[in-house]
């Protein structure tokens, strides 16, 4: 097996439009076309995607709620962290710095997915 490269990651919400909220207008990525008929938006970035599908049932909490970081998650490379912090709580999305003393933070959406943002 060669695998060349990642294509997307998918994410289960329960709000669809509290979804695109948060991912279209406070993390900023760019909404891309998507042909099929199941409710859901899909986004781009650098090439990479990410799907987000609406759950049919529960979603699961965080297995760890005290270090968000050693959750599942999807990481993203930000300019400056400084300016994505302020940008979040602008919007009042929870932050946690991470433990580890690098520059990076987690938040999370709207239904509890971790993200990652770390300054490279």
């Amino acid at each position: 097996m060669n695998i060349t490269r990642c294509l997307h990651a998918a994410l289960m919400v329960s709000d669809l439009e509290r979804a695109e909220h948060f991912y279209g207008s406070v993390l900023g990525l760019e909404k891309v076309d998507r042909a099929l008929r199941f409710p859901g938006a899909w986004y781009e970035v650098a090439g990479f995607q990410i799907h987000l599908m609406v759950a049919n049932g529960e979603l699961g909490g965080l297995d760890n709620p005290e270090k968000w970081g050693r959750n599942r998650h999807i990481a993203f490379a930000v300019a400056n962290l400084d300016a994505a912090k302020e940008r979040l709580l602008a919007h009042n999305c929870p932050i946690q710095v991470s433990a580890s003393g690098r520059a990076a933070l987690f938040t999370q959406d709207p239904d509890g997915n971790v993200i990652e943002l770390g300054e490279v």
